[in-house]
């Protein structure tokens, strides 16, 4: 689903990956893992689009990542970041606004499904009604990740996305991304949702070094 083929990436004349090589299977989930500054957020970056490479190449579901095919290619994404900018406005609204593009349109009947999945991430239904800028880092995560998986998309690029989520909040999206079909990469230190994973890879400084 995913290769990612000996990329390079610098910024500002620091090589941070070099050399960097990662294939996942359809379905898979890897974990990546590593100190701070070494790529991590980059290799999901680059599987966006976000970060262009200086060498390498990345391909997702058989076609080359670049300029001319992102847009199709985002539409397999579902990406939560360790610290999500999700707009502005009422959570409820936040929603809305997610499935009013064209490319969701088709799926806005998950629209139903937010009272059940706000339930499943222990948050309260009233919480719709509530103003993004009032929300902790761990609800922000938590209603994230919600979003990310009502669009159905079949690869989760997941950032860090326990950093704020008690113990009880990471057993809960951990057993949820347990039975998920979809493809997985998560950028994690946390062993729970590790421990979800079939592989966990360890960047260093312009290597990676496969572990478990």
């Amino acid at each position: 689903m995913i290769d990612i083929e000996s990329i390079c990436i610098a910024y500002g004349g620091r090589v941070v990956q070099d050399g960097f090589s990662l294939s996942v299977g359809r379905g898979e989930k890897v974990a990546l893992c590593g100190g701070s500054g070494c790529g991590k957020s980059s290799v999901l970056g680059s599987i966006l689009g976000f970060v262009t490479p200086q060498a390498g190449r990345v391909v997702v579901d058989g076609v080359e990542v670049c300029g001319e095919s992102i847009w199709g290619i985002r539409r397999l994404i579902g990406y939560v970041a360790q610290e999500p900018d999700l707009g502005e406005g009422t959570l409820g609204e936040i929603i809305e606004r997610a499935f009013s593009f064209r490319a969701n349109c088709g799926i806005k009947k998950n629209l139903d499904r937010v009272g059940e999945m706000l339930d499943k991430f222990a948050l309260a239904e009233s919480i719709l009604s509530k103003d993004i800028s009032t929300l902790s880092g761990g609800e922000k995560q938590r209603f994230s990740l919600i979003i990310a998986l009502l669009l159905e998309r079949e690869i989760l690029l997941l950032d860090e996305i326990s950093s704020a989520l008690d113990p009880k909040s990471k057993q809960v999206v951990a057993d949820y991304l347990s039975q998920s079909q979809q493809t997985v990469i998560l950028v994690s230190h946390d062993s729970v949702l590790q421990g979800v994973c079939r592989r966990v890879v360890t960047l260093s400084d312009c290597k990676a070094e496969a572990a478990g």
